[in-house]
């Protein structure tokens, strides 16, 4: 894992050398390093619109992009039009440094929404703060994101929530004693949401019965599934992406995995696994998995519902969009409520808006920033039944 010192050594330096070969991954085809026209707001955007997390970066742009068009439908930001930038950081942290550096210091954007995973916001952060442009993150959960200063916020709940919304799961609603935990070491997100769980399901008596770790972009896991199956537990916590969650789901039941009574352990993880993909890699041994989300495409809440219908009508999708998506638009919209409000859209004026946002009335649920830039919201919890995820249960902060 890379030490967070490290890491803001390297982004200041990159900061002072401008940007590597990831800056030219530009996605909406427009110049680089033109001006905006008078009439025009940019506002940039990075994710991982290719690698191993790639459904990530897309639904989160989609969302983005949907609410930016309506807000430009309805006559824009005081008067203006909104344009995104989007850059792809291809999955890597570096690369993630980079595009922000360039949408900072050459596109002159006035904030910055992204990214989906943690380790690489917390490789940008630095260069928005250190720059003093306001950052979003859609759904960056570990707790150390927006601790990087006060120009950083994010839009989803943490993971200490996160990491006892799925302790308190297991241990009270699923009332098992016994789990173990498969954790990616060089990821901040799965590491920091392991921890949690662990505390907080150990804090109502329940019992870690094995840690064991990965890396990403590994397929083989059945050293550490063999040494996990000695152990019988009753579910393993795995908070990683989708990609190895999927491959660990079918190695787990070519094993046969079961606890002291004979039944298939149970799979159990965090927001990573969203993604249509989990199911297409780990098909039907994933069933039956639970994880926490942010919001629900069964949920009754006529936002959710408008917004579901509006996202299928303009990608002419027959699918739900799924909670990246959902909250890549409440991200768009946070940031356009704070124009509005803002007596400038200059990025300081911006960034007093965002940190003054209450009660904003979002798909993901209702958002207020605390004063750590961070949101008080809920989480539910979703059951895997297929190629759609079926909702259990809402634990509120």
């Amino acid at each position: 894992m890379r030490k967070l010192l490290l890491t803001t050594a390297m982004m200041s330096a990159l900061v002072l050398t401008g940007c590597t070969k990831g800056c030219n991954k530009q996605q909406d085809g427009s110049a680089g390093s033109a001006p905006a026209a008078s009439d025009e707001i940019l506002v940039g955007e990075y994710g991982s619109m290719t690698g191993n997390e790639a459904t990530f970066g897309i639904s989160t742009s989609q969302g983005i992009k949907l609410a930016f068009e309506e807000i430009n439908a309805q006559g824009g930001v005081k008067g203006k039009k909104l344009k995104l930038i989007s850059l792809d950081d291809q999955g890597k942290p570096e690369e993630a440094a980079s595009v922000v550096t360039k949408l900072i210091t050459q596109n002159k954007v006035v904030a910055v929404i992204g990214e989906v995973a943690s380790s690489r916001s917390l490789a940008a952060a630095p260069i928005a703060q250190q720059n003093k442009v306001p950052m979003i993150s859609p759904s960056s959960t570990n707790p150390k994101v927006t601790e990087v200063g006060d120009y950083i916020f994010r839009i989803c709940f943490i993971d200490p929530f996160q990491g006892t919304v799925m302790a308190k799961f297991a241990r009270e609603n699923r009332k098992y004693s016994k789990v173990a935990i498969m954790r990616d070491v060089k990821s901040d997100y799965s590491v920091g949401l392991a921890d949690f769980f662990k505390k907080k399901f150990t804090e109502l008596g329940g019992e870690i019965v094995a840690e064991q770790t990965y890396v990403a972009n590994d397929i083989d896991f059945k050293a550490q599934l063999t040494s996990i199956k000695s152990k019988k537990p009753e579910a393993i916590f795995v908070p990683g992406y989708y990609t190895e969650v999927g491959l660990i789901a079918r190695q787990v039941r070519a094993l046969g995995i079961v606890d002291a009574k004979g039944n298939k352990t149970v799979l159990m993880g965090g927001d990573g696994w969203d993604s249509s993909k989990l199911y297409e890699i780990g098909k039907d041994a994933i069933k039956g998995g639970f994880f926490s989300n942010h919001y629900t495409t069964d949920s009754e809440d006529p936002r959710a519902k408008t917004f579901i219908e509006a996202f299928k009508k303009a990608y002419k999708s027959t699918s739900a969009p799924d909670g990246l998506a959902a909250l890549g638009y409440d991200a768009a919209r946070v940031l356009v409520d704070a124009m509005n409000r803002s007596p400038s859209l200059s990025p300081a004026d911006i960034r007093d808006a965002l940190a003054t946002v209450k009660d904003f009335p979002g798909v993901t649920g209702t958002i207020t920033m605390d004063a750590n830039r961070n949101p008080t919201k809920s989480a539910v919890v979703v059951e895997v039944v297929g190629d759609s995820n079926k909702f259990v249960t809402t634990i509120n902060p």
